[in-house]
């Protein structure tokens, strides 16, 4: 019972400008993403609670030429039923779908170094999505089965999914903790989106004499 998060969390998305202003002008709009090595599986991607990072990925995607201006995207966000793997429950429950998959397939595919990362973070995680993918199906498969067999769904799609990345350069020699570091939530119910916005500048504040 406690696998339900109540709480509002503030996300940001590293993004084209025109990707920005499309979604802030038409928040019915949800931008779904299907790569095959996307670390959290298919959905719509946000930094939690970091704009910052947020705004390094832009300017990062820009300097390859992927957008051609650099945006971020705030959102707020309803995590619902969310796949926690920040949570031990989540983690191990994903080991088993690990398993299952391999039974299903010949071969499996592989989390691979970006050429342009220097500190082979595995970037491209293609093992990881196709796991997540995997448990996604599994998950609907079973809401086929009770719904033929009762009526109704036991099964609760996630709304959500959710997990820590330890990623880029130590922060100083010899440390554990990285520059890049940072929490991604990826969102796979668009109803867990209540608003878009732009996030704002911090602006100098003076109490009145």
């Amino acid at each position: 019972m406690y696998h339900i998060k109540d709480h509002l969390i503030l996300g940001f998305h590293g993004c084209d400008e025109e990707t920005c202003l499309r979604l802030i002008n038409a928040p019915n709009e949800f931008y779904f993403k299907k790569n095959p090595y996307d670390w959290l599986g298919h959905g719509m991607y946000f930094w939690e609670n970091n704009e910052k990072r947020a705004w390094q990925w832009a300017h990062e995607k820009c300097k390859q030429g992927k957008i051609k201006q650099p945006a971020v995207l705030g959102a707020v966000i309803n995590p619902g039923h969310c796949c926690n793997f920040l949570d031990s429950k989540y983690t191990e429950s994903l080991s088993n779908y690990y398993l299952s998959m391999g039974r299903s397939m010949d071969s499996l595919p592989i989390n691979r170094n970006a050429k342009s990362d220097l500190y082979n973070d595995k970037l491209l995680r293609e093992l990881d999505c196709s796991v997540i993918e995997h448990m996604h199906y599994y998950m609907r498969c079973e809401q086929e089965m009770e719904k033929q067999k009762f009526g109704f769904v036991f099964t609760p799609s996630f709304d959500t999914v959710r997990c820590a990345f330890i990623e880029g350069a130590p922060a100083f020699p010899g440390a554990g903790i990285k520059l890049k570091s940072h929490i991604q939530i990826c969102v796979r119910n668009p109803n867990s989106i209540l608003a878009f916005f732009r996030p704002r500048h911090t602006l100098p504040f003076h109490l009145a004499a």
